[in-house]
């Protein structure tokens, strides 16, 4: 088998023209590997009379590249089959928890989001009709009157409503080591905390446990960002603006990698006082200078830049920063 095999993968995962991803793959991938994996998807079974080799070789072999984060598990009724990562993100978050994953193969993951992500970043902004991520605020930061606050805009609905949950540690700050904020901070809902849990790449928590993490989280001035669905999100990622894939391109570019949450911060002006406080706290440099009645200097918000974190709130003294409800229900794709 020719080594194109790693270049034609990587155009699988839509990542056509990427120097690092055919390394990446190489590094953690084999040619026979590599070749079960673009036979994909199919059971075990399938796959051996496909490459015309011994079941118990491929499922073997499945069961290690489940583990490596290459391949997932599918299910057709009680029957077991294994389909290849389908996108960039699957490749990255799995792999990178691979427990045999080496710092060579982390640093390589890191200069391919340094070098290369932001050109791929760009175009499926453009390609895309909706951002695949959503911002969830912090909810208290929320103003109750006459809002309505569905289970997707809510981390600890999303937490009380699964069945199963899961923590995992946060990628990008696994790879990009930029900061001390929480590494065990990605929390993980149904399918998949099953995934983490079955391939051990996360640990079972209890729902007072994750809202213990949620707590951490936004007292360490992270963002939640979970899937840009009304149905509810698989994942609730925690981000700091150093290490994630998406929050620095967000800031510095403005790119939609992750749509906003329904709302934005409001300031009552005679409640401010003028400490400043919120504007440690904002990411995305969404507060300026204002000014109350009485001419005294106070924060205002740049609408266009916020996204409606919450996070300005939860820095505010005097309460004087709430989120208001600016988007309606339908701003969030069914």
């Amino acid at each position: 088998m020719s080594n194109d095999i790693y270049e034609m993968m990587t155009e699988k995962i839509m990542l056509k023209g990427s120097t690092i991803i055919p390394r990446l793959f190489r590094m953690i991938v084999d040619e026979s590997e590599a070749e079960l994996m673009m036979a994909m998807p199919g059971t075990p079974a399938e796959l051996a009379e496909t490459l015309s080799r011994p079941v118990a070789q491929v499922e073997e072999m499945c069961a290690l590249l489940y583990q490596k984060g290459t391949a997932f598990k599918s299910f057709k009724g009680s029957t077991v089959g294994y389909k290849m990562c389908r996108d960039m993100i699957q490749f990255h978050d799995a792999t990178i928890l691979w427990k045999d994953a080496t710092r060579e193969f982390h640093d390589l993951w890191q200069q391919f989001i340094e070098t290369e992500w932001p050109d791929f970043a760009r175009f499926y902004t453009q390609m895309l009709d909706k951002p695949f991520t959503r911002i969830i605020p912090v909810e208290s930061s929320v103003a109750s009157e006459k809002q309505q606050i569905l289970d997707a805009d809510s981390a600890r609905r999303m937490i009380n409503d699964a069945q199963v949950v899961a923590v995992t540690k946060c990628t990008c700050r696994v790879i990009a080591h930029k900061c001390d904020h929480p590494l065990e901070a990605c929390i993980q809902l149904g399918n998949s905390a099953r995934y983490a849990i079955d391939r051990g790449s996360g640990r079972g928590i209890d729902k007072a446990e994750a809202l213990r993490i949620l707590d951490e989280v936004e007292t360490a001035g992270l963002v939640h960002v979970t899937m840009n669905s009304a149905d509810g999100g698989h994942f609730i990622c925690n981000c700091c603006s150093c290490c994630c894939q998406a929050l620095p391109l967000m800031i510095s570019e403005g790119l939609e990698i992750s749509a906003p949450s329904r709302f934005m911060a409001s300031v009552d002006v005679d409640l401010c006082d003028g400490c400043f406080l919120c504007r440690d706290r904002c990411v995305f440099n969404a507060l300026a200078d204002g000014q109350n009645t009485d001419g005294m200097v106070i924060t205002t918000v740049i609408g266009e830049k916020c996204l409606g974190c919450g996070l300005c709130h939860s820095a505010c003294p005097t309460g004087a920063i709430t989120l208001k409800e600016t988007r309606p229900i339908e701003f969030i794709p069914s």
